[in-house]
């Protein structure tokens, strides 16, 4: 599934979440779907917090992210 906002690209599958930034460095971020958490309520977060990445990013509204966790099979919190 990709999932277009306003800073670039999110790549999910059932196993990992790949976000790729629009711009000049054009960075890239990966964590396997068992880092991820989804924060809701406004925050519109994905947090990634394990040995091998630490990292987040605000998505743009509510939708995206419940398109997220059902693609990740996840649960927002």
């Amino acid at each position: 599934m990709v999932i277009e906002f306003k800073f670039g690209k999110i790549i999910a599958t059932q196993h990992e979440v790949v976000i790729r930034l629009d711009g000049k460095h054009r960075v890239t971020l990966q964590a396997s779907a068992d880092a991820v958490q989804l924060l809701g309520n406004g925050a519109n977060v994905i947090v990634v917090n394990c040995s091998e990445a630490k990292w987040s990013m605000k998505l743009d509204n509510q939708t995206q992210l419940e398109q997220l966790a059902e693609c990740l099979g996840c649960s927002i919190h």
